[in-house]
């Protein structure tokens, strides 16, 4: 499988955007007679040339089932989908290939620890500790699983900024604390969790940690062996990869003495009415015919990000995060909901008397993409008194240009609403 190494020139740590946006092709259009700006890379980012080129080669020359044919497509596909999980391995930093499970998102990953870990290692009392900042993806698996061992869920607070409070989380850390469930970067208002300190707290009591990444891995750089961690999870969509895949990192120990999630074809050794024997890692937890063009996109997608560097593509956001945030605040009437410290890629807010759906649909007119709602993080909402906020989220491509636009354009909302 070819590389294509985005055409980018820097100074120092800033990045070429045009040269950037010039690999998108879909930014290059007008919506309602408006450049198109699209500031929704929270909900899913765009997609490079060369990842699409990767999923329509794969459709184009080498479409076959993997791991089960002897000829030369399967083959081929094989190869290509294991060096995908090898491309994964190396970006997440995991010791092991058999620690790299591929699933459909964050959503399915989450789903799996909960029934197969879970199930297996919860009982009555036991505790699942999770943040006030969490996604539904993150809440209702251990809800579900509660309910099922009469373990019990409890939620460490966070503060009016939208950081989690320490010192309270420190404490709800028990002796039956069996799992702390977190996200590492919230989706519905930027924050970055201090997951270092996280872990370091759970370790002390032997609870497991799973990270959510789906908002982290397009915007920092993972190591989950430095970090620590039990489980990590990630979508491949919000890496400027392809929809319906995604990853699930374990400890080898814990997946060796997890049992399946799904049963059918390609996780089985053998079997037989009598007996069903497990096939090795990772394949145990990849039942079925997987989406073989997903792996292959997403390994497409890390060479790309990889190629412009992490660290560019961070200092490149907290610019325009630092400069749309200064832009923001000169709006009249608009208050920014999510305003910790430490941050990545997410402006969510609300204006006076203004509908967050009001907002994105007179933006949209302008030709201006945001996500209005509760953003699947309802419990946030109800933490700050609010139905719902209107989020621009960043990306690589984007411009303080843009940001320049969101803000004029919100200007004309509040005209039409005086």
């Amino acid at each position: 499988m070819s590389t294509t190494t985005p055409e980018i020139t820097a100074t120092d740590t800033r990045l070429d955007v045009e040269a950037i946006r010039r690999d998108f092709p879909i930014l290059h259009q007008q919506v309602h007679g408006h450049p198109l700006v699209y500031l929704d890379s929270a909900a899913t980012t765009q997609k490079p040339q060369c990842v699409i080129d990767a999923v329509v080669r794969y459709y184009r020359e080498h479409n076959s089932n993997v791991h089960r044919g002897v000829h030369w497509l399967s083959e081929q596909a094989t190869e290509d989908y294991e060096q995908a999980r090898r491309t994964v391995q190396r970006f997440l930093g995991a010791a092991d290939t058999r620690e790299i499970v591929f699933v459909r998102g964050c959503t399915e990953a989450i789903n799996l620890v909960a029934h197969s870990w879970g199930r297996s290692n919860l009982q009555a009392g036991d505790e699942i500790l999770v943040s006030h900042m969490e996604h539904h993806s993150n809440i209702v698996p251990w809800q579900l699983l509660c309910e099922q061992t009469g373990a019990v869920l409890k939620v460490a607070p966070i503060d009016d900024d939208g950081a989690l409070i320490f010192e309270q989380f420190e404490r709800l850390v028990g002796d039956r604390t069996r799992l702390v469930a977190m996200v590492h970067v919230s989706n519905a208002l930027g924050t970055i969790n201090p997951v270092e300190r996280v872990i370091e707290r759970a370790r002390a009591v032997g609870a497991k940690v799973l990270l959510d990444g789906a908002q982290a891995t397009a915007h920092l750089k993972i190591d989950v062996q430095a970090l620590g961690c039990d489980f990590y999870c990630l979508s491949g969509h919000k890496l400027y990869g392809p929809t319906g895949i995604g990853v699930l990192y374990g400890r080898r120990d814990l997946f060796e003495a997890m049992p399946p999630y799904q049963g059918g074809g390609d996780m089985i050794k053998s079997v037989s009415f009598e007996k069903t024997t497990w096939n090795d890692l990772p394949y145990k937890f990849e039942a079925g015919t997987p989406n073989i063009a997903g792996p292959i996109g997403l390994a497409e997608a890390i060479r790309y990000v990889e190629a412009i560097g992490l660290d560019r593509i961070a200092a490149h956001e907290r610019d325009l995060l630092q400069y749309g945030t200064k832009l923001l605040e000169a709006v009249d009437g608009l208050r920014l909901i999510g305003t910790a410290p430490s941050k990545a890629g997410v402006l969510g807010f609300v204006l006076d008397d203004v509908h967050a759906h009001d907002v994105g649909t007179i933006l949209d007119r302008q030709g201006v993409a945001i996500r209005t709602g509760h953003h699947c993080a309802q419990p946030v909402m109800e933490r700050f008194g609010i139905p719902a906020t209107a989020r621009a989220s960043l990306g690589v491509y984007n411009r303080r240009e843009d940001l320049d636009v969101l803000a004029e354009a919100l200007r004309e909302v509040i005209d039409v609403f005086r």
